[in-house]
This record gives structure tokens, C-alpha cells and sequence, in this order.
């Protein structure tokens, strides 16, 4: 794990089934995660406009104002911190009214809590800041105007093509999972199988042929960006 994403890691835990939050908060802190716990929609409320979080995982059905109404105002004052829905409502209608209020994610339960430690590490990673402009061999993207470019010539990418090599080359040198993938690139509610993500590797690496470097398959583990030494 990143240095950014050991700092990072301040999680608000808006929860009103103490035993539900227990378990997450003992599961977050097995994960190395500072957390906060608090009941209600007034607590979180207040909380948010005095304390640096992270990331939120807001209950929908809370005493006091409900979840929808946190988002609502946590977006009035113009923070960008990321939030991710807890809801029994399994109702599509819910679910779109909160991401429209600003929520980035969200989960029905029951969850599988490996799942929600997956999400959360997900909008961490693309809640840092990342440079404008990253480099390995011949290889450069600029995330301002999202081009690519091979020893200074531009190269075309697909949307989801970017994303995928956006990833493997903030993760340089680091072996990272399909799943892992999966998880940093997609937005809310988008679906990738793991064998799409197979497509668009192979479809990147014949785009970087001539950059220097190579996407390299780890067995049993994932993929490795990293430069060819001559």
C-alpha cells in the first residue's frame, strides 16, 4: 500500500445498528483505518464541518436528518470528500437519488465486508491527488488532457484503455490484481468482468510496443508495469 493511501485512510462510519457498526469499525481498524464512529444524521452532520475525514460509509436510514440530507449538505459546502452509501433500500430509485445528491458509491445490504474494504480503498485511490503529468521510458501521459504519448507521438486510447493504464502506471513496478483494477478504474453502479479487463490489457500492450516497457503477467497475482532495461 502507497504512502498517500496509509495517510489517507480517515474514515467517518455513520451507522445506527451498533452492532453492524462495531463489526465495520473493528474490520476497518483490522485494515489499518483510523475511524469514527457516530449514530446519527445531526452527529454526522456536525462532525463533517470540523474534522478532516477521508471517506464516509453513510447509512441511508438514520435518526435525526437521514443520509440523503448529510450528502445534501456535505456537497452545499463544497466538499468533495467521498462518500459511500450504506442501504437496505434495495431500490434503484434510492440508490440513483443519492448518487445524484453527490454520494460516489454505494452498497446493499447484507455486504460481504471484503467488498466494502475494496470499495473504500477504491475512492481513496481516486480521491489523491495525482501529477498532471506521469512518465516511465518512453511512455507519458498528461491527466489534464488526458493524452498519451510514445516518445512524444500521441497514441489512441479508449476511455477504458486510459483508465487501465492510468492505474498500472500510478502503480509502477507494483503487481496489481485484475480485481484491483476492476476496482480503481470503475465509477459507481459500472460493471467490468475480469476477462474484459484481459482485453484491454492486451490491446494496451500492443499501443506501448514501442515505449520501452512492458506489462508483464504475474501468475496467480496480476500485471506489472515496468521499464525494459536494455
Amino acid at each position: 500500500m502507497s504512502d498517500v493511501m496509509k495517510d489517507a485512510m480517515h474514515i467517518l462510519l455513520v451507522e445506527d445498528d451498533s452492532v453492524l457498526a462495531d463489526g465495520i469499525l473493528r474490520l476497518f481498524k483490522s485494515h489499518g483505518m483510523v475511524v469514527d464512529v457516530v449514530q446519527n444524521g445531526n452527529d454526522a452532520d456536525a462532525l463533517l464541518q470540523r474534522t478532516e475525514i477521508s471517506a464516509v460509509v453513510l447509512d441511508i436510514g438514520l435518526p435525526g436528518i437521514d443520509g440523503f440530507e448529510v450528502i445534501r449538505r456535505l456537497r452545499a459546502r463544497g466538499s468533495n470528500v467521498p462518500v459511500l452509501l450504506l442501504t437496505a433500500r434495495d431500490s434503484v430509485q434510492d440508490r440513483v437519488y443519492g448518487l445524484e445528491l453527490g454520494a460516489d458509491d454505494y452498497l446493499v445490504k447484507p455486504f460481504a465486508t471484503q467488498e466494502l474494504v475494496a470499495r473504500v480503498r477504491a475512492l481513496l485511490r481516486r480521491s489523491a491527488p495525482q501529477p498532471l503529468e506521469m512518465h516511465l521510458g518512453g511512455l507519458s501521459l498528461n491527466t489534464s488532457s488526458r493524452r498519451a504519448k510514445i516518445n512524444g507521438k500521441t497514441i489512441d486510447l479508449s476511455v477504458r484503455e486510459w483508465a487501465v493504464l492510468e492505474y498500472l502506471l500510478q502503480q509502477a513496478s507494483r503487481v496489481v490484481s485484475r480485481q484491483q483494477i476492476i476496482d480503481a478504474i470503475l465509477p459507481w453502479g459500472a460493471e467490468l468482468t475480469l476477462n474484459a479487463v484481459e482485453v484491454y490489457i492486451s490491446r494496451i500492450r500492443l499501443k506501448i510496443a514501442d515505449a520501452g516497457i512492458e506489462i508483464r503477467t504475474i501468475r496467480g497475482f496480476g500485471y506489472m508495469l515496468e521499464k525494459v532495461e536494455p
